[in-house]
Formats: C-alpha cells, sequence, structure tokens
C-alpha cells in the first residue's frame, strides 16, 4: 500500500458501510500510467506522501474575504469556520447549511479508476448543503469559499457538497478556492448538483491556489427537463490540481453551457476532464475551454461527450483551443465524441499553438515591450469563455482574479 493510501486510511472513523467502501479502494490502490484517465498525470510522487486530518482551527485574516459578499460558506483546511461565514439576511426559499442538514446524499458513479471520488464516501464528514424550493428564484448569489491554510504538517480534508434546485427554481453559485498562505495540504472534495425540471443553475468556480497545493474535485450534476445549468471555471495554480465534472442531461430540452480556463505556469499541473453524457431527447451542451501552459507547466484536458442511444436531437459542440508560451510547457488534449443516435448534430476540436506573430509584431510595432504585447494577446484569448457571466460583479471579479494569474506568467 502506498503511504498516501496509509495515512488516509488511519483517520477513518466511520460506520460498516464506510469500511467497506474505504477497504475497497486500499485492495485497488492509485491509479497508475496504464489506466487511460490518469494517463497524463501521474500520482507517483503524491502516494509517497503522507498527510493527517485537520484537528483544529487555522487563523485566516478577514481582509482575505473582503470582496466575497454574504450569504456565503466558508471552509478553512476542510473545517466550517463560524466566524468567517455570513448566512446574510434570510431569503425566502433558499437553504444554506451543512453536511448533517442535508441528510443521504445521492450516489455517484464510482468508476474503477475513481479512487479519490470512493475515498471521499468513506472519509468525509461535512460540507455545504444548499437548497432552493421549487418556483423561488434567488437573485443573490451564494458563495461556498474555500480556504487553504498554514498548519503544522501536511493536511488532508474530504468535503463533501450537495447543491438541489426544486421545480422552476433558479440560483447562482461562486465557488472560491484559494489560499492564505504557503501549504502543501490536499484537498478531495464531491459537489453534487440536483438541478429539477425547468430550473437554472448559474455556477461559477474560482480556483487559484499556492505552488504547493493539491486538489481533487468532482463535480457530479444530473439536469432534468427543460433545465438549464451553465457554468465557468477559471482554475490557475497547485502543484497538482483535477477536476472531473460529470454531467447527466436526463431530461428532455436540458441545457448545458461549460466554459473553462486553465493556466499553468511554473511547475503547476492542472487536469480538467469532462465526462457529458446525453440520455434524453432533444438536449443540448456547448462547451468552450482555454488552456494555457508557461515555464514548466502542463495542462491535461479531456472532453468527453457521450451521446444515448434515443437521445435523438442532441445539439453537442466543444471547442478547446491552448497556448504554449514557453518551449518547456506541455498541453495534452483528448476531445472525444461517441454517438449512439441517429438523429443529431455534433462537434469538437482542439487546437494547440502559439500566438500569431503576426499580432505581435503588430503591437511591437506600436511601441508596446515584447511582455506587454504578449500579455494583451493572451488576455484576449481566455476572456471569450467568461462570456456566459451575465451578473456584472461577478464577471469583474473573475476577471480581476484571471488578470492577477495573467500578471505572473514569465511573458519573454
Amino acid at each position: 500500500m502506498s503511504a498516501l493510501l496509509d495515512s488516509l486510511a488511519a483517520g477513518f472513523d466511520g460506520d460498516a458501510a464506510r469500511r467497506a467502501a474505504l477497504d475497497a479502494t486500499l485492495a485497488t490502490g492509485l491509479p497508475g500510467p496504464r489506466s487511460e484517465a490518469w494517463k497524463y498525470t501521474s500520482l507517483r510522487a503524491l502516494e509517497r506522501r503522507s498527510f493527517v486530518a485537520p484537528q483544529t482551527d487555522a487563523p485566516v485574516d478577514a481582509d482575505l474575504l473582503a470582496a466575497i459578499p454574504a450569504p456565503r460558506l466558508v471552509f478553512v483546511n476542510g473545517r466550517l469556520s463560524a466566524a468567517l461565514s455570513d448566512a446574510g439576511t434570510t431569503v425566502a426559499g433558499l437553504s444554506i447549511g451543512t453536511l448533517a442538514d442535508a441528510g443521504t446524499l445521492p450516489d455517484i458513479d464510482n468508476r474503477d479508476d475513481a479512487v479519490f471520488a470512493r475515498l471521499n464516501d468513506a472519509l468525509a464528514r461535512d460540507g455545504a448543503s444548499v437548497s432552493v424550493e421549487a418556483g423561488a428564484r434567488i437573485e443573490t448569489p451564494v458563495h461556498l469559499v474555500f480556504v487553504g491554510a498554514p498548519a503544522e504538517g501536511d493536511l488532508a480534508w474530504h468535503l463533501r457538497h450537495h447543491v438541489v434546485l426544486g421545480k422552476g427554481a433558479a440560483l447562482t453559485l461562486v465557488e472560491h478556492h484559494l489560499d492564505a498562505g504557503a501549504h502543501r495540504h490536499l484537498d478531495n472534495t464531491i459537489i453534487s448538483l440536483r438541478v429539477a425540471d425547468r430550473a437554472e443553475l448559474h455556477h461559477v468556480r474560482l480556483q487559484h491556489l499556492g505552488i504547493g497545493a493539491t486538489s481533487f474535485l468532482r463535480t457530479d450534476a444530473e439536469l432534468q427537463a427543460a433545465s438549464v445549468y451553465t457554468r465557468v471555471d477559471v482554475e490557475a495554480g497547485g502543484a497538482l490540481s483535477r477536476h472531473e465534472l460529470d454531467v447527466r442531461l436526463l431530461g428532455d430540452d436540458a441545457r448545458l453551457t461549460a466554459n473553462g480556463v486553465l493556466l499553468a505556469g511554473g511547475r503547476a499541473h492542472v487536469d480538467t476532464r469532462l465526462g457529458i453524457r446525453h440520455i434524453a431527447k432533444n438536449t443540448a451542451c456547448e462547451l468552450k475551454w482555454r488552456g494555457i501552459g508557461d515555464q514548466r507547466g502542463r495542462v491535461v484536458f479531456h472532453g468527453g461527450i457521450t451521446i444515448d442511444a434515443g437521445a435523438d436531437g442532441t445539439d453537442a459542440r466543444l471547442s478547446n483551443k491552448n497556448l504554449l508560451l514557453s518551449p518547456t510547457a506541455e498541453i495534452d488534449t483528448q476531445p472525444v465524441l461517441v454517438i449512439h443516435a441517429d438523429e443529431v448534430q455534433a462537434a469538437h476540436g482542439a487546437t494547440v499553438g502559439q500566438l500569431d506573430p503576426g499580432a505581435l509584431f503588430y503591437l511591437r510595432s506600436r511601441g508596446l515591450p515584447a511582455a506587454d504585447a504578449q500579455r494583451l494577446l493572451t488576455a484576449a484569448f481566455v476572456r471569450e469563455p467568461l462570456s456566459t457571466i451575465t451578473d456584472p460583479e461577478l464577471r469583474a471579479h473573475a476577471e480581476a482574479g484571471l488578470d492577477r494569474v495573467l500578471s505572473g506568467l514569465a511573458l519573454v
């Protein structure tokens, strides 16, 4: 057994069902390079490390959250911080709480290679619970904030979140993943999203981790008839960051728009896997992702779309464009389209390239220094996926975070 799994299992405290899930994971072990899902993301260095569970609260400067309004739930090193959380004023139809309030969570599809999801099943003890009653349309965004803070030793935590929208409900959900200082912790999180008939969920995820952090996140979403799910991911930083976005379009006329920006500088490894499954008729997905690799950073992208038999009328589109800003950076992109139905429209494409020399020359000829010209073109390249954020303040916040990351790129 690896040192990683040994250390995580040492913190087990649960019932027989959880023990069985943990034992099955320990018996299987970590996936290796022969696993197709982990082909471009090695766990060899991670499996030699040991972690301990958080035991005490970590101090965090409240100024770190000054730009994040209420209502918000704040978790620091995997533990709910009542002092930093703020439920705000009571909103009719909206309920915000913790995992204990949610009751039994829905099952998720734990594939053989989903080792961290199975660990989460066995070890998760806390998380956020957000529910919106049928017909309630919540105007104020709900913020979930996850902070990694310095502590003695390397910590590991497992969070499980549950978000439910009733029929005809509407909600904007914002995830913030950030650091309050240098650390080498491991965050293993699952968020389950259930969107009922005619409901609308608008979801923004902003991840900006420090250079030592490790993050495994899985988003598991189910969309019912005529529902709308729109999300934008901005992912940057971390020693190793992996996000699996699994969406099942279960009801007729369900719609998904999922855009994202992946930024890997320094020695960061950023891995995103989409698993979009069209099951009902007349469903649609629009997926627009941009990646940037700088210095010795590595971006891994898997865009998987499956159209089941009987899912006639599906319209599925994926675009993944990537920029290499350094000869030592690496980008691996794998668009996958599997179609089992006849009457569908589907298209996918992926490119990896460099900045347009002609555009660079034009900007240089207008007096811009080389680094400024590169940064301007790079910023324009990654802005497009953010266009689906309709809230002006939220979009400005996302763009400001993106600009901070781009300003740190080692452009020549």
